[in-house]
């Protein structure tokens, strides 16, 4: 898992230190950029999808929102009436997150900072981890779902970035550059390829596609693994 660790040492490092007030800002209502507008509208879109996924009623039910962020996804799944474990690489975002999460459901959330795979965080009926899979390997991912399978109930909902022309070019040459000077990059994956890696790491269960979201320059697919 090294190659593993080192992808989550740099997404640390971004979030952490170097994007947290985009991001605060991005997940706002404060105005931004047109570009950033798009992300914005792409984002709320998956978010919608992946919801779509699960009960309207989650209410006795446990989710993982791994990769909280600032929040907006743990604030919906506590709205259904879910007992809710956000958790995400920088502490900062997390911070942001308990912040904004209302009042009336903090009793149902817990928040907390560290590697989502952590057993001691417990079983779940369902695992969401939105955009917090994308910079990583197709082994990775396999070894990821792998390691969520004995614990997971129902489902492990994520994204990845999709394997298009588009994508495949920026991620070409986003690799040109120093690992120094760049943010991590997305790596672009075909559903197939990570269904099989899942496989050979283990995990018992089918992968599905659930449907693709294009707004400017955020590109996404919202994938489901059940058990």
């Amino acid at each position: 898992m090294a190659a593993y660790d080192q992808t989550l040492d740099r997404v640390e490092d971004y979030f952490d230190r170097t994007a947290t007030k985009t991001w605060e800002r991005l997940t706002s209502d404060a105005p931004v950029s047109k570009v950033r507008a798009t992300v914005r509208a792409g984002r709320d879109r998956m978010r919608d999808i992946m919801l779509s996924q699960m009960p309207e009623d989650l209410a006795g039910k446990r989710v993982l929102d791994a990769g909280c962020g600032a929040g907006q996804m743990t604030a919906e799944l506590a709205a259904r009436g879910a007992e809710v474990v956000a958790i995400d690489i920088s502490p900062s975002l997390v911070e942001i997150a308990a912040k904004r999460l209302p009042e009336a459901y903090r009793d149902q959330v817990t928040f907390t900072s560290g590697d989502m795979h952590n057993p001691e965080l417990g079983d779940f009926d369902h695992v969401v981890a939105m955009d917090s899979l994308i910079y990583y390997e197709a082994e990775d991912i396999g070894a990821s779902l792998a390691r969520f399978c004995p614990r997971v109930r129902r489902s492990v909902i994520f994204t990845v970035a999709p394997r298009t022309p588009f994508l495949m070019t920026f991620w070409s040459v986003g690799k040109l550059f120093p690992r120094g000077d760049r943010s991590p990059v997305m790596i672009p994956h075909a559903p197939g390829k990570l269904a099989k890696a899942a496989m050979q790491k283990g995990a018992e269960g089918q992968l599905r596609e659930v449907e693709r979201v294009t707004s400017g320059f955020y590109i996404s697919t919202c994938l489901e693994y059940r058990a």
